[in-house]
């Protein structure tokens, strides 16, 4: 089935980014046709994307295309193949992971159904290289209008953070743990960063950080069964689903710290804690006032909006709470940022508020 789409949308904020064997069959095609696909009921779809680009995308989408369930789904122009499993859609095309951009509407227009949330496989890169795996959304909310991403995305903009990052951190470290992984693995999110742009809930799993560790099977499917589990395709309940049940519930917000934001993990990864974006230190670029004035400089002030606003669009309802690295903070910048959230109503919590 080969479907036209178009257009192109995004959401920009700016202020003034156990291996088991199973007897699954090869994917069984659908019909063969040229025209869209007509349908009485819009579907809401969980869309999940890998490139043959990257071994640590396209291994652990194979691992999950061999459990049960899968049959082939449409063609996306210009050769981007599809397979459906329930309300599932894995997608597969063969260039960067961070270069095809708003495939969420793409196969809106394609297909007639709705994207409800975007998952995309990556390999990780470190200059460690030390092992891990990880997870974190995305954005490139500190550069200015005009300025080119080198990793994808469009300047000041933030994706909509998906809801199932905190859940699925906590659902991963306890595969990995079973599975052996750990502790050669370190199992952790990372800092908002890169694209491709998308207007939907969104998240990166990523294997990390040499090709080594990129091609490792087990570690392919330790986050296939994290997707299978998550979603609930196997039978469970579906993890990280937020819904009026949980709409009350608080959500924080990373400020500060490194690019692994270790003492925000510490946090998530307490139980039924639900995390939106993560800014890391280079995420909030801030020029220290000249003696004798009071403007603090930079692009903080839009990262942290951006992300902010993003983060409340994805979890309506609840309360969204900024976390402060307080040590990776000059006194100044703390004060900068402190007053700034005060002036925008949003509150700051300590640990024990995310309960």
């Amino acid at each position: 089935m080969v479907l036209k789409t178009s257009g192109r949308n995004f959401i920009r904020f700016v202020h003034s980014h156990t291996t088991f064997q199973t007897n699954a069959t090869r994917p069984q095609p659908l019909i063969n046709a040229t025209c869209r696909v007509p349908t009485s009921k819009l579907e809401m779809v969980t869309l999940i994307v890998a490139t043959t680009y990257d071994p640590a995308s396209i291994n652990p989408a194979t691992a999950l295309l061999a459990m049960p369930g899968w049959t082939t789904g449409p063609i996306l122009p210009p050769n981007i193949k599809s397979f459906t499993n329930q309300q599932t859609r894995l997608i597969q095309h063969d260039v960067s992971i961070v270069k095809e951009d708003d495939l969420d509407s793409r196969w809106e227009e394609a297909t007639g159904e709705v994207v409800d949330e975007v998952i995309f496989l990556s390999r990780h890169t470190a200059a460690s290289n030390r092992p891990a795996l990880t997870v974190h959304p995305i954005g490139v909310l500190h550069l200015k209008e005009g300025e080119s991403p080198p990793h994808g995305g469009k300047a000041g903009w933030a994706a909509l953070p998906s809801p199932r990052i905190g859940p699925w951190l906590r659902l991963l470290k306890k595969m990995a743990e079973a599975h052996s992984l750990v502790p050669e693995f370190e199992i952790t999110l990372e800092g908002t960063h890169h694209g491709p742009i998308t207007s939907k809930p969104t998240m990166f799993l990523e294997i990390g950080s040499t090709e080594e560790y990129w091609k490792r099977q087990d570690a392919a499917q330790v986050i296939a069964l994290l997707i299978w589990e998550g979603l609930g395709l196997g039978g469970g309940e579906a993890v990280g689903n937020w819904n009026s049940e949980t709409g009350k519930r608080t959500v924080l917000l990373g400020i500060g710290g490194g690019h692994y934001a270790p003492r925000h993990v510490d946090v998530v990864l307490k139980d039924d804690i639900w995390v939106g974006h993560l800014l890391s230190g280079y995420s909030l670029p801030m020029e220290e006032a000249k003696p004798g004035e009071n403007h603090i400089g930079g692009t903080w002030r839009q990262s942290i909006q951006a992300a902010f606003e993003a983060t409340k669009a994805s979890f309506p309802g609840g309360e969204i709470l900024a976390h402060l690295d307080q040590k990776s903070f000059k006194g100044w910048q703390k004060k900068a940022i402190t007053e700034f959230l005060a002036e925008h109503n949003i509150n700051v919590g300590r640990p024990n508020d995310f309960t």
